[in-house]
């Protein structure tokens, strides 16, 4: 089964993604395997809560390692996309100062791939829709943006491309 979806992030996340890998598979498997053990020796499997909790950690743990190849295996490694782009220009990898034009609040968002998003940090997908908005605009222009939450309007600030 052919998957031709691409996972967009950058060196350092696809290292911690490949690191947190080998740490699921070679420490945390091995500790989820003493706990079936340990389980094991308590006798009839039909009543023991122990063997199914730690079975229910084995699925998770499988499935998290599975999530993490296919993560991997996908990664296309982005550090800016638009690198034929004009330095003042939003890409991937900018950090842009916006202010929002519905309540005048500052705001500052870095554009990243899809796998290193944390909204909460400041750290907004490319693939959002504030992060296709800001996209290919400079400093100055004022942008407008169909979003989940209504039409948003922003008039952006500075541009710092690494």
């Amino acid at each position: 089964m052919p998957n031709s979806s691409r996972f967009k992030m950058s060196q350092e996340r696809l290292d911690a993604l490949k690191d947190e890998l080998y740490y699921l598979e070679t420490v945390r498997e091995k500790e989820v395997s003493e706990l079936i053990k340990e389980a094991r020796s308590f006798g009839d499997l039909s009543e023991n809560s122990e063997y199914d909790e730690a079975k229910t950690e084995q699925g998770k743990l499988y499935s998290k390692i599975a999530e993490l190849k296919v993560l991997i295996e996908n990664a296309e490694i982005v550090d800016n996309l638009d690198q034929d782009a004009p330095k003042d220009t939003v890409t991937l990898g900018s950090i842009v100062r916006v202010r929002d034009l519905g309540d005048d609040f500052e705001e500052s968002y870095e554009i990243v791939g899809s796998q290193e998003a944390n909204p909460r940090a400041g750290r907004i997908s490319d693939d959002s829709p504030v992060g296709q908005g800001l996209r290919g605009h400079r400093a100055g222009d004022t942008v407008s943006i169909s979003a989940p939450a209504g039409e948003l309007k922003f008039q952006i600030i500075s541009v710092e491309n690494k």
